[in-house]
């Protein structure tokens, strides 16, 4: 059997490319009034990004769980996990104890990135997988694909970003500029502002502009995320086919409650996966 490839539900890979990939997803956790809501398992209304959730790591015993299964299933080749950013999340912390506690058959890599950011690296790792690929061969493969990542986001308010503390090095901004639609982008696994702007317009302008400098003239596999607005998401999109005919035609997902939560409704963003040679 093929080393198996796990990662979580922040990295949005469609219903396709898991099934693709055999990859495996460990849910993350949105908390509201009590209720502890697993995304990817339980049904979570759209309305939670305009309430006071908060979002929690995966679970050590759900990592456990997860690994262990997969490295049965693969026969005892290994299994490579692919998470969500150190700096954004405790689940890569939760996920190199609890590998180290199951042996070096499982291999965690840090994508240092975010929703398909993540979610590249992690089917990388699974074609690398299902080509014969060993354990060493496949870890391989996914550090080589963070490297390539790259991520930039809209977002149409401050006041989720306030409450996260998920964005590094803007306390002050955020706390004066209240009419600003900044773009950000996932820089050394964190997320920074990129530029201030002050309309959404020029924003999501600014962000097309910079995915078309990061990808140059090459191909790219592309995917666009919203916040409950479809419409903005495939409006990016269409611009981005327009300008980069290289590239086929990006996946359009939700970038899901967990990530939802932090940046609030309609945001948008984009994730690049750029060519091996870039």
């Amino acid at each position: 059997m093929p080393v198996v490839v796990v990662t979580d539900a922040s990295s949005r890979l469609p219903a396709d490319l898991l099934a693709e990939g055999a990859i495996r997803v460990v849910p993350l956790h949105v908390l509201l009034d009590g209720d502890d809501l697993r995304d990817s398992v339980d049904e979570i209304p759209d309305e939670i990004y305009r309430h006071h959730a908060t979002t929690a790591a995966a679970t050590p015993a759900e990592l456990d769980a997860a690994y262990r299964q997969a490295l049965t299933d693969s026969g005892g080749e290994g299994v490579v996990a692919v998470h969500i950013s150190s700096a954004l999340s405790g689940t890569c912390g939760a996920a190199q104890r609890v590998a180290a506690e199951i042996g070096p058959a499982v291999r965690v890599v840090d994508s240092r990135s975010a929703a398909m950011g993540t979610g590249f690296i992690a089917l990388a790792a699974a074609r690398a997988a299902a080509a014969g690929g060993d354990l060493d061969g496949v870890a391989d493969a996914a550090s080589s694909a963070v490297r390539r990542s790259r991520a930039f986001i809209v977002v149409h308010g401050l006041d989720n970003l306030r409450r996260s503390g998920r964005i590094g090095g803007a306390k002050a901004w955020l706390g004066t500029a209240l009419s600003l639609k900044p773009l950000l982008c996932i820089e050394d696994g964190k997320l920074v502002l990129a530029q201030r702007v002050r309309t959404v317009t020029k924003a999501t302008a600014a962000m097309l502009d910079r995915v078309c400098e990061a990808v140059g003239d090459g191909p790219a596999a592309l995917a666009v995320h919203h916040v409950v607005n479809p419409d903005g998401a495939n409006e990016v999109a269409a611009a981005l086919a327009q300008r980069l005919p290289s590239c086929a035609p990006a996946i359009i997902t939700s970038l899901g409650p967990v990530l939802g939560v932090h940046v609030g409704p309609g945001a948008v963003a984009v994730c690049v996966d750029l060519a091996a040679d870039a």
